[in-house]
């Protein structure tokens, strides 16, 4: 039986999964492999630790599970904030990776959508200027390019990453999101 004609599964993902997670976002990360900074770019992309400690921060990671495998992740993070920089308490999309093998087949969509489905609060995601695709994935399903300026002010907000990545990244957020920050 041929990929597109299994069934995919969105479910949460389990601890004993997590060797495998790490090797989904490393096998993807590749396409980040001259693209982005390449100051930024070191291989494995995400070890195993730092998945682990990713997850103890409070990212729950989603899979996308076809046939039995595991062929792509997701997480959310819930973030508190009532700083006045802030838009209030976020949901934020973290490190979303689907097995290269597995691209353009509608992987990420549905875990994207089921993702947005469960999720309680606006919504915020961040990714590689650079990287044009997942942009595009992103405002395809109905996320909108922060500008430059709530960019900052965002990334500074919510994440918690190193200068030069809050330089070469931009910010995606969803309709309510979108909303409140151009109230703010």
């Amino acid at each position: 039986m041929s990929f597109a004609a299994q069934e995919m599964r969105i479910r949460p993902c389990v601890p004993a999964e997590e060797p495998c997670m790490a090797d989904i976002v490393n096998d993807a990360a590749s396409a980040y492999k001259g693209v982005i900074p390449a100051d930024r770019y070191h291989e494995p992309y995400m070890p195993l630790d730092e998945l682990r400690s990713e997850i103890t921060a409070g990212v729950r990671f989603w899979g996308a599970e076809v046939g039995g495998e595991l062929v792509g992740v997701m997480g959310i993070q819930d973030v508190a904030n009532d700083a006045p920089a802030g838009i209030g308490d976020v949901t934020l999309i973290r490190h979303a990776y689907v097995r290269t093998a597995q691209r353009g087949q509608g992987v990420g969509g549905k875990l994207l959508t089921h993702l947005v489905g469960i999720a309680e609060r606006p919504m915020l995601m961040g990714t590689w200027a650079a990287a044009n695709w997942a942009v595009g994935f992103y405002q395809k399903h109905g996320f909108t390019l922060t500008s430059h300026a709530e960019k900052e002010t965002l990334l500074r907000t919510y994440w918690n990453i190193p200068a030069r990545q809050v330089e070469t990244s931009v910010v995606l957020a969803d309709a309510r999101a979108i909303t409140l920050i151009r109230k703010a």
